[in-house]
């Protein structure tokens, strides 16, 4: 799940919020340096993470992927599902989109002190490009994609993708419409037990 998703599966937990953020950037054991509850929000960041890779929709959803994508299925399933986060909130969350995201903005800026170097300068693109907003946008997926592609040591492999993905288009919707639900009871059932 790309960053959209990890927040409204940690909200409204302040250090889950955290967590989710600091879990892409913290390697290795979770707990050395880190405050306990945003130790919980890693703790849960990683279980989300490996929930979601191991789950038969979505294995079998990265085979519905032009093979020449199947190597970087987890980055565009990702994205694409935040994009459908965004596009069906009203299902997932009492507050609206623009209310939710300022909300997790100003929490993650009143603690950004706790984060590392890598998690700070996140922030900072968050907020300073809006990206949670952006996700409402079916463009902000390939433009988000190229971007993550030009860290890739072999070229970057999404220069086409809007062409690439949309005939999967409506496989990956119907994939988070299914999944999202069980990725949620799954939060729900280990939110006790991340100490």
């Amino acid at each position: 799940m790309n960053f959209l998703a990890h927040f409204q599966l940690a909200w409204p937990d302040e250090g889950l919020l955290l967590g989710a953020l600091e879990g892409d950037y913290h390697k290795g054991l979770v707990g050395p340096g880190l405050s306990a509850d945003m130790a919980r929000g890693v703790r849960l960041h990683r279980a989300i993470d490996a929930f979601t890779d191991s789950h038969n929709v979505v294995t079998s959803l990265r085979t519905e992927l032009p093979s020449a994508l199947r190597r970087y299925a987890g980055i565009l399933i990702d994205l694409s599902f935040d994009h459908y986060l965004s596009k069906h909130w009203a299902h997932y969350c009492d507050l609206p989109l623009s209310q939710f995201n300022a909300s997790v903005y100003r929490i993650l800026q009143q603690r950004q002190h706790e984060f590392s170097e890598g998690a700070r300068a996140m922030l900072t693109r968050l907020i300073e490009y809006d990206i949670l907003g952006c996700y409402g946008e079916w463009n902000s997926v390939p433009a988000s994609a190229a971007r993550v592609g030009q860290r890739l040591r072999r070229g970057n492999p999404f220069l086409d993708i809007d062409s690439q993905l949309a005939p999967v288009r409506p496989a990956l919707e119907s994939a988070f419409i299914e999944f999202y639900p069980q990725l949620r009871r799954f939060v729900e059932s280990r939110r006790d037990c991340l100490d």
